[in-house]
């Protein structure tokens, strides 16, 4: 595609126009109604206007204007400017907050404040930084702060694990960071009933382990640092979400603490009702911006009976995303598939753990089966199976775990991805880390073209996915002192998710929106769509306290 992007074209139409500021006068005459007009037409146009300026009042301050260009963007800002208090009023909710849970319930640690500010492997940061921590040990300690910052008008960064790659819990506008680590009690576990409730602070990984002598577990696969309440909060899926789906597939209702305080539950612990709006999803993949989730009730799932994992190789990155195509579409009942290309394969072979460097991987693209059966035999034959549907892609090496200690050794490379990344970076360095998803017919072409833009600019660029739902990423590693380069890197990640959109995709697959990718949202959901998340977020949280700056910019700033 020659020329700028349509993301990128529209990117500079929103970073020009962003900050106006349009008032209800701007849409009313600034002379008088017309002598030349009769009275009774003058009252009658008088009524029409004071009607539209109440509709538009009623419509929580938003009306649309069209942008006259080529991109068809528009615009539509809100009429009432949201404005955040000094420093030192910040300081003084913190302090309230302080005196009202306790001095070990707030920090005013500088490393501490730094620490939740920024983020090594996050494609976005921002300057700002929060004036205090919080650290909640309940719901009502979460209430109790947000009703004393939504007093003062104070925003709220609610934090969970701090893993998250497109700035979603930085603090642009400064604030109050509540880190809701504390919370990390499994309230309720119902075997019986295959759920379990549980405060957010609990890490995914320590809830299976504490679940699976029920023979039960929840069986998203994210980061192993990821906690429950995070894994709602972007929507998060991993490896298994080829065959189980997302977080919002296992959310069967939440705790909430809107913007003053008060404390809602979306529903009760029936798997099924039709009771009212689905406020349970409304939340879940909000980022915090409509309200702070304090307790989620999740489904569990059967752990199956026999598992296995296998490694095929290919020549290269193309043949790997076919094959995967053609194995989605057999119909075989794969638990994850996964795709790490010759670089990742040449860093986890140079850099990984010492069972994961003894396997002496082949270092080209290659695919990371799991299997999950009922049986030995019925593993066997799905193995069997995959073998012949990828022989035309002229595989080079087939590796089919035996035992259980095989399998967790072979599945090692792929989970160990992002750290042999991280561990390798030199200082100074950053990470540009993004994802974006399409269907998987459109998914070798993607991951080729993307996988050679990154490929040009000279630097370290890697590939790996959740092909099985069309979902991959792409990692880039530059300097960001070097403008060009960080220009550069920028560029081909706009380009990765320009052709997403061209090919019916997102521009992000499991990473949430953040604040690196507000453009790319409203490049694929439209204008009009996005003004009706902000409608929902303006009835939840008019002032604009909630994670603000993050999905969609503020109405205005000044």
């Amino acid at each position: 595609m020659s020329g700028p992007s349509r993301f990128s074209r529209l990117y500079r139409i929103v970073s020009l126009r962003r900050g106006t500021v349009h008032k209800i006068s701007s849409v009313v005459p600034a002379r008088g109604l017309s002598d030349s007009i009769e009275p009774s037409q003058n009252r009658l146009r008088l009524s029409i206007l004071l009607s539209s300026a109440a509709v538009v009042s009623f419509g929580m301050g938003y009306f649309m204007q069209q942008i006259d260009d080529s991109s068809s963007a528009y615009e539509c800002p809100a009429l009432r400017t949201i404005q955040y208090p000094e420093r030192e009023v910040m300081l003084k909710a913190a302090q309230e907050i302080s005196q009202l849970l306790g001095d070990d319930s707030v920090s005013f640690d500088e490393d501490d404040i730094e620490a939740h500010g920024h983020s090594d492997w996050s494609t976005s940061n921002s300057p700002g930084r929060a004036v205090a921590v919080v650290y909640p040990k309940s719901t009502e300690e979460v209430s109790r702060a947000a009703a004393i910052c939504y007093k003062h008008n104070v925003p709220i960064v609610p934090y969970g694990a701090g893993s998250s790659v497109e700035g979603n819990a930085s603090s642009p506008y400064s604030g109050i960071v509540i880190n809701l680590a504390q919370m990390d009690r499994i309230v309720a576990f119902h075997p019986e009933d295959m759920d379990v409730v549980v405060q957010p602070g609990v890490n995914w990984v320590d809830l299976n382990n504490e679940i699976k002598h029920e023979n039960l577990f929840l069986p998203l696969d994210p980061s192993p640092t990821a906690t429950i309440g995070g894994m709602v909060s972007t929507n998060c899926s991993g490896t298994n979400a080829f065959r189980y789906g997302t977080m919002k597939d296992w959310v069967v209702n939440v705790t909430a603490v809107l913007a003053d305080g008060r404390v809602i539950k979306t529903r009760r612990r029936p798997r099924k009702t039709s009771a009212g709006y689905n406020l349970t999803s409304l939340f879940v993949g909000a980022e915090g911006t409509l309200g702070i989730v304090t307790e989620i009730t999740l489904k569990l799932a059967v752990i199956p009976k026999e598992t296995s994992v296998a490694v095929v190789s290919f020549p290269t990155i193309n043949q790997a995303a076919s094959a995967a195509s053609k194995i989605i579409r057999s119909g075989i009942q794969l638990a994850a598939m996964e795709l790490m290309d010759d670089v990742q394969m040449r860093v986890v072979n140079q850099h990984g753990s010492a069972e994961v460097r003894a396997m002496n991987w082949d270092e080209t693209p290659a695919l990371f089966l799991k299997f999950a059966a009922p049986s030995k035999e019925t593993i066997a034959a799905d193995v069997v199976r995959v073998e012949r549907l990828v022989q035309s892609f002229e595989p080079s090496r087939y590796v089919f775990a035996t035992n259980n200690e095989e399998e967790a050794r072979i599945w090692a490379a792929r989970k160990e991805a992002l750290w042999t990344m991280i561990s390798i970076k030199p200082e100074g360095h950053a990470i540009w880390s993004t994802d974006v998803a399409v269907p998987i017919s459109r998914l070798a072409k993607i991951i080729e073209r993307s996988k050679q833009d990154a490929e040009h600019l000279g630097v370290f660029s890697s590939v790996v996915g959740h092909v099985g739902d069309g979902n991959f990423h792409e990692a880039i590693m530059y300097d960001p002192r070097d403008p060009a380069m960080q220009h550069a890197v920028e560029e081909v990640a706009h380009r990765m998710m320009d052709r997403a959109l061209e090919m019916e995709g997102t521009v992000t697959g499991e990473h949430a929106i953040g604040i690196g990718k507000m453009e790319g949202l409203l490049a694929e959901v439209g204008t009009e769509t996005v003004e009706v998340m902000k409608i929902i977020k303006q009835a939840l949280d008019p002032k604009w306290i909630m994670n603000p700056g993050k999905v969609f910019d503020l109405p205005t700033v000044r």
